[in-house]
């Protein structure tokens, strides 16, 4: 007997489980149903209100990497074991959290304005869930407690990037550096050390990181108590309130290939309410799960605005009814309440409820605005690309065809660079999704644009390794069609995507974000090389697939 892995989600066991055999599935499928764990729906909804992460401090200041004469803002922040209330009816949760909290404080700085944080490594050193020694650099012979925090979307060094094999362990600390070179965008920090990075973000090691810029000061914005962050993400419970990770079934090889928890947490709590005034709030809205998308709606039926995505900014504002965020993605949301006054209002994942937003008498004045223009948001043109890079992203499963690995352009993690793009060149990488999953990719260093998503016989490709097309090719909608650093890359689609690959010589890393797909080999070094050093590195991998045909 098969059970999928989409089966396994429709039973409702909330993850799916690998398995080297059938039988072995099964186990991990019945383990999973008996589990005792917490379910949310015996909790009573919306008793505690909304935690706003504290902003972060800096405690002195240390001279510029870039110009020793200029002092910056340095910061010491400890990721250490704590306990936290996640709902007022759960016993205290042992999580990990950067400065003692989950989500970490939050990091406010200006474009231009570079900072210095140390990143202390003071957990214990056994892990608090459970690492699966077989996955690459995560073996025996490393310390099971391993960080090197990455700050998604920022445009830094390769030095203070946080490559995932330059991990460190219990007692030691590095300090990285951010120039903060980038337009005004809403960021986010966490961990990515090779093999566990899915463990230690489930730990709770994740924090909001945002950059400011005058332009974006200009625009009149709901600020202040009136600009929120929301941090989403999805865990299971234990009855007694401790974390829950999945594990396969054979404790030699407890990694599964998704997990998607049974409960949502905005901000560190369970069903959170927040009190609002009627009048226009800022949202800043992160997928900060390890599987699970997000589609977000409010329970009355009210449009809202989208005025940003990863990297900033949009052109314009967008209204929608419903924004949907794959893991690492980020929305700039303006809700207004102004003709809701005495309301409750739910956010929602769907149906599954998350935050409630209680509607109360008006204080003060709204003088916000939301301008019809927002920021000048130029598309790269495609002729400017000195290259195109055919990439595949791929499944490697078991004889029952159970997930065993994903690889990018089916290439492990050890095997030679193969993308290497000059510095302050356009590329367009076509990313030809083999699986049956959506992928979110992302690039780090880089900002980009989405070209389309469009339509390809799987089976031609299996065949013959030629991409034929059965359909249009698709633009990105409007609230996509700003500056990205993480791509959903559809099932049966190939997705384009156009990057200037600009900032700094280096090696980087581009992957899957989806945790689970991460650790276990979805993630590539890529290397930015000066122009002396442009060899043909990509001639060959564009004639990859020479082949490209499309449907009559």
């Amino acid at each position: 007997m098969r059970i999928s892995r989409r089966r396994l989600l429709a039973l409702g066991l909330g993850t799916v489980v690998a398995a080297r055999e059938p039988q072995r599935l099964l186990r991990a499928a019945s383990a999973s149903a008996l589990e005792p764990r917490l379910n949310p729906i015996t909790l009573e909804r919306f008793v505690d209100p909304l935690p706003i992460p504290l902003i972060a401090r800096s405690v002195a200041t240390r001279p510029s990497p870039d110009d020793p004469r200029r002092q910056l803002p340095f910061y010491r922040v400890e990721m250490r074991e704590l306990e936290s209330v996640v709902h007022r009816d759960v016993l205290p949760t042992r999580q990990w959290g950067y400065g003692g909290t989950v989500p970490g404080p939050t990091f406010e700085t200006r474009s231009g304005e570079g900072l210095l944080v140390e990143w202390v490594n003071a957990l214990p050193a056994k892990h608090l869930l459970p690492v699966d020694h077989t996955i690459h650099g995560a073996q025996a012979d490393k310390p099971e407690v391993r960080v090197i925090t990455h700050v998604h979307g920022a445009k830094a060094p390769p030095s203070s990037d946080g490559y995932p094999e330059e991990w460190y362990a219990t007692g030691q600390s590095r300090t990285l550096y951010y120039p903060n070179a980038q337009d005004a965008a809403l960021l986010w920090y966490h961990d990515h050390a090779m093999g566990i990075t899915r463990l230690n973000l489930y730990a709770g090691l994740i924090g909001a990181f945002i950059v400011r810029d005058a332009a974006e000061g200009a625009l009149g914005l709901p600020a202040g108590e009136y600009e929120i962050p929301l941090i989403l993400y999805d865990r299971f419970f234990s009855r007694d309130g401790q974390l829950s990770y999945p594990v396969s079934g054979d404790p030699t090889a407890p990694w599964v290939p998704e997990v998607y928890g049974s409960t949502t947490l905005c901000n560190g709590k369970i069903f959170p309410y927040l009190e609002v005034e009627p009048r226009k709030y800022r949202f800043r809205v992160l997928n900060a799960a390890n599987g699970r998308h997000f589609n977000l709606l409010l329970s009355n039926g009210q449009s809202f605005q989208q005025i940003g995505s990863d990297m900033g900014l949009l052109a314009a504002p967008t209204v929608l009814k419903n924004v949907m965020l794959f893991p690492a993605e980020r929305a700039d949301l303006i809700i207004d309440f102004s003709e809701h006054a005495g309301s409750d209002i739910r956010l929602r994942n769907l149906t599954d409820e998350i935050l409630q937003f209680r509607v109360r008498g008006a204080t003060r004045k709204d003088t916000s605005v939301v301008p019809a223009n927002l920021r000048d948001v130029p598309r790269i043109v495609e002729s400017t690309a000195v290259l195109t890079r055919v990439l595949t992203l791929n499944d490697h499963g078991d004889h029952a065809g159970n997930s065993m690995r994903m690889l990018l352009n089916d290439m492990h993690w050890d095997m030679p660079v193969t993308e290497k793009p000059v510095l302050d060149t356009v590329e367009i990488w076509s990313l030809v999704n083999l699986t049956d999953d959506a992928h979110p990719i992302h690039l780090h260093l880089v900002r980009f644009q989405i070209l389309d998503r469009r339509p390809f016989d799987l089976f031609t490709y299996n065949a013959t390794r030629e991409i034929k097309y059965t359909g249009p090719a698709v633009p990105p909608p409007a609230n996509e069609a700003g500056w990205k650093d993480t791509v959903r890359t559809d099932p049966g689609r190939v997705t384009r995507i156009i990057i200037c690959f600009e900032g700094f010589v280096g090696r980087y890393v581009w992957h899957c974000h989806l945790l689970e797909h991460e650790d276990n080999e979805m993630m590539r070094p890529y290397e930015i090389v000066a122009a002396a050093e442009d060899a043909a590195v990509g001639h060959e991998i564009t004639l990859k697939h020479d082949h490209v045909h499309t449907a009559s």
